[in-house]
């Protein structure tokens, strides 16, 4: 049999799992925040309180045990999970999952590797920038040159950010690599408007995500996270920028 204390940590321990696996993969922090107390309702537990920023949460029951935090040190991009545990909230509201059930297949979640191969978000990368050199009025001659160096920019981003867990040392070489094959381009005559072909590829590199929570946390009321976001958007526009920069005072 399962005392009550046990239970209740048990709970604690799905809350916190969904709100991490939320929060590590670009779901805003009134979001992380909003499941989490949704999920304790569901198994019974009325008075919770949650405070979640970029890099940690700390979850607490009212009167019934201590109060817990983890520690959230990577942060990516995978909206796929945050709906996957959003479903899984749903089925936790609607009394489709028991709380073991809700706890394996959130551990599941964690686990899995749902982000497309590396192949295909370079190619989708390259393709993009290609894209975005012509919708930022550059001519057909400067297509490929975007695709290119789009696409050599993004995986050098991935690669970069293997070897050193630093995300603006990653990006600053990423738009450099990504300036670099630009200019390149235009010198051997494949490529007309070096700006245009710059801009269309380092706008795979943009951080629309981290822009786009930071209002909506900010608009939500959570100051400090929405802060915090806005800081790391930034700092990664910052970065690219500076490598671009680098580029054009050599050019």
């Amino acid at each position: 049999m399962i005392n009550h204390l046990d239970r209740t940590n048990q709970i604690v321990e799905v809350c916190l799992l969904a709100g991490k696996i939320m929060l590590q993969n670009g779901a805003e922090t009134y979001r992380v925040e909003d499941t989490m107390m949704r999920i304790a309702a569901s198994f019974g537990i009325r008075e919770s309180h949650s405070y979640v920023t970029p890099t940690g949460i700390i979850f607490s029951i009212d009167g019934t045990g201590p109060t817990k935090l983890i520690r959230i040190a990577e942060r990516s991009t995978d909206l796929q999970k945050v709906i996957i545990v959003n479903s899984i909230s749903r089925k936790i509201s609607s009394g489709e999952l028991s709380l073991k059930e809700a706890y394996d297949m959130l551990k599941e979640v964690e686990t899995n590797r749902l982000a497309y191969p590396l192949w295909v978000q370079v190619a989708a990368a390259a393709i993009a920038s290609g894209c975005f050199a012509i919708i930022f009025q550059g001519s057909w001659s400067d297509f490929l040159p975007a695709l290119i160096s789009g696409g050599g920019g993004f995986y050098c981003l991935d690669f970069v950010h293997r070897l050193v867990k630093i995300k603006f040392f990653a990006e600053f070489l990423a738009s450099f690599i990504a300036g670099i094959l630009a200019m390149c381009f235009v010198a051997i005559g494949l490529g007309h408007d070096l700006d245009k072909i710059i801009i269309g590829s380092v706008m795979p590199l943009v951080p629309g995500i981290p822009i786009t929570n930071a209002v909506r946390d900010l608009m939500a009321g959570h100051l400090v996270a929405g802060l915090s976001k806005g800081a790391e958007a930034f700092l990664t526009a910052f970065a690219i920028g500076t490598g671009i920069a680098l580029i054009f005072s050599i050019y």
